[in-house]
């Protein structure tokens, strides 16, 4: 195979359906529906398309499962549209597409989920083609919201474990993110997936569930981040939280880049942020950059995602998105 370049994404493909509104209801009670919007869900769809909107100068393409209707559509047309290749993602005539309704409440811009697994619930190993499959680095996002690949088999592995070693096998660099659970199945299906991953970006909850440590500061980052890579991670940990990114490389190096402080107004919805930071770690990734490079771009790209409502409509060309940290104090480190 010829060198290799670009970008795949696999996981949750899923329609947004957003909705903002006066307030957040009690039970049996009316709330005001001010204004809506539909736009991209899940970790594969989302960090694909801001890295097209960043301007990314490598392929892109698409792994996963739609339903055969009107919103499988509307996802292949946007991939069309944004220009990244899609042929491998699969219709499935008999489950719909993934869908969230996501209720923002205007004043606050706290947000409430209502999710339908949909067809992302069928993506198992054999939609992956990893024979012949060119790009650089492959994106899984989310194990912990994949049904089969989450489904852990009787040699105490994931079925995304499994693809990450075959991925790993094929020659591909392997990057790992997760939704957000605290629940007893955290480890059991993450923790055998590590040793198949070159580069894992995470919250500090997700952090926490896997590790047990509370992430509240610098030294609570460093010990989770060394955690994992004691658990296996090859490359690099990645935490990201509100105040900032944290990163520490297995070869000892680690870096630290506080987040910005913005001005009233400029935050309109926080949905899709960490997708965006993950977009920037991937991009760093993929190019080789140095830590510090790498969380200086995952910051821009999170803090640029938060101009709009929906989890990608705000991410700029990455000069745009650069441009905020010189625009914007960081917060106190």
């Amino acid at each position: 195979m010829a060198q290799r370049s670009g970008i795949a994404t696999a996981g949750n493909w899923i329609v947004d359906r957003v909705k903002i509104i006066d307030h957040w209801p009690d039970q049996d009670t009316l709330a005001v529906v001010l204004a809506e919007d539909r736009g991209t869900g899940g970790g594969a769809y989302n960090s694909l398309v801001d890295l097209q909107h960043m301007g990314v100068p490598y392929p892109l393409r698409a792994i996963g499962c739609v339903g055969d209707d009107a919103d499988g559509t509307w996802i292949r047309d946007d991939l069309t549209d944004h220009g990244i290749d899609h042929q491998h993602l699969v219709v499935c005539p008999d489950a719909p597409t993934s869908y969230t309704e996501v209720m923002s409440v205007a004043d606050t811009g706290r947000r409430t989920f209502f999710h339908n697994y949909g067809a992302n619930a069928e993506l198992g190993p054999e939609h992956f083609p990893l024979d012949t499959l060119d790009c650089r680095v492959l994106h899984l996002a989310y194990l912990l919201l994949l049904k089969r690949l989450d489904t852990v088999g009787a040699d105490g592995r994931s079925a995304g474990a499994a693809v990450l070693e075959a991925a790993s096998r094929a020659g591909l660099v392997t990057s790992l993110d997760l939704v957000s659970e605290a629940s007893p199945r955290v480890r059991p299906v993450v923790l055998p997936a590590l040793p198949h991953v070159d580069s894992l970006v995470i919250n500090e909850l997700e952090a926490q569930a896997l590790t047990g440590i509370e992430c509240h500061g610098l030294d609570d980052l460093r010990r989770a981040a060394q955690a994992l890579l004691d658990a296996g991670v090859r490359q690099q940990v990645i935490i990201h939280q509100t105040e900032g990114g944290y990163g520490r490389l297995a070869s000892g190096g680690e870096y630290y880049q506080p987040s910005l402080r913005l001005p009233d107004g400029f935050i309109k919805g926080a949905v899709g942020a960490g997708d965006a930071f993950a977009a920037g770690v991937l991009h760093g990734l993929h190019e080789s950059w140095d830590l510090p490079s790498t969380l200086r771009l995952a910051v821009a790209t999170a803090t640029a995602c938060l101009r709009h409502a929906t989890c990608t409509k705000g991410v700029g060309a990455m000069a745009e998105n650069l441009a905020l940290l010189e625009q914007h104090p960081f917060r106190a480190s």
